[in-house]
């Protein structure tokens, strides 16, 4: 015998449909099947915080001394929420752990709530220029509300950063 499977949306429902050669059952199912919204490569931090209990406030320092206060939330990506507030951290690489362009110098007294980082990490930052002892990735730094009013320092230059002052966007 030969079946053929649909699957009908109507405005509050689905219907499952098996179609045999001779017969046509009809199967309902009521709202059992759903999907949720899904993000783009750091779109998460482009949402607002729902709660208060989510906000966490950091401060980013640009290379002149500049000083960025930003609200934040749990989970954020300080890569990409640097990103939305238009402090100038490249990610050339778009968080997948391939440069340095994201490279940050984190107060000693935060440095001990991040995750330590791995080997990846590790080895991308020693070709780092003026890497420190509180040397991260940014994109590694996802914000958890005990690092309120943590500040992240920008080097003084990056690998990819054009010698000729060119602030490249972020794509």
């Amino acid at each position: 015998m030969f079946f053929c499977l649909l699957l009908r949306q109507s405005r509050n429902s689905y219907q499952l449909i098996s179609k045999q050669v001779l017969k046509l059952p009809v199967y309902t199912v009521g709202k059992g099947l759903h999907t949720s919204n899904f993000l783009r490569h750091g779109e998460y931090e482009w949402q607002d915080p729902k709660s208060p209990d989510e906000i966490v406030n950091i401060t980013y320092v640009d290379k002149d001394g500049k000083r960025t206060t930003v609200q934040g939330k749990v989970g954020d990506n300080v890569l990409y929420l640097a990103h939305r507030h238009g402090v100038e951290m490249e990610g050339a690489c778009e968080a997948s752990l391939a440069c340095t362009t994201c490279h940050v110098y984190v107060q000693n007294k935060y440095l001990e709530k991040l995750n330590e980082p791995d080997e990846k990490e590790d080895d991308l930052l020693d070709m780092a220029p003026f890497l420190r002892e509180n040397s991260r990735l940014g994109c590694q730094i996802l914000l958890e509300k005990s690092m309120e009013g943590m500040e992240l320092e920008l080097p003084k230059a990056t690998r990819n950063f054009y010698v000729d002052g060119h602030k490249p966007k972020p794509h």
